[in-house]
């Protein structure tokens, strides 16, 4: 079974503040047949997530208000069998020192492919 194939299963949350990497998240994901909705930042986030669960949560680390990593901690304290992958401009030692005591399940470093998501999925995904 193809990695879409299980994702047309699951609902993905992505959060960045950056327009332009919702928009092709959006239609890339969509392309495939999967439901993927995007939010700017992580409190609008928080609203979705009260309306209902999402499989996959992937968030920018630099967010407007809450950062990416307190949102990823949030993720794995309320819901803990999601799947979180964080990307990143910032991958100091310190940023993925900490996202890995969330521990977050994948570290994406910007800028990055389709491909590379699509990848970092399929391992993820079962």
């Amino acid at each position: 079974m193809s990695v879409f194939a299980k994702l047309k299963l699951k609902n993905i949350l992505l959060v960045d503040d950056d327009e332009w990497i919702r928009d092709s998240m959006t239609l890339f994901f969509e392309g495939e047949g999967c439901r993927l909705s995007s939010f700017e930042t992580a409190e609008e986030a928080i609203g979705a997530l009260n309306e209902k669960p999402y499989d996959i949560v992937i968030s920018d680390y630099k967010l407007p208000g809450m950062n990416g990593l307190k949102f990823l901690k949030f993720i794995d304290t309320h819901y803990p069998h999601t799947i979180k992958v964080l990307i990143t401009a910032y991958g100091s030692e310190d940023v993925i020192s900490r996202a890995k005591q969330i521990p977050v399940n994948d570290i994406i470093k910007k800028p990055f492919t389709s491909a590379i998501i699509e990848q970092s999925l399929s391992q993820l995904v079962r």
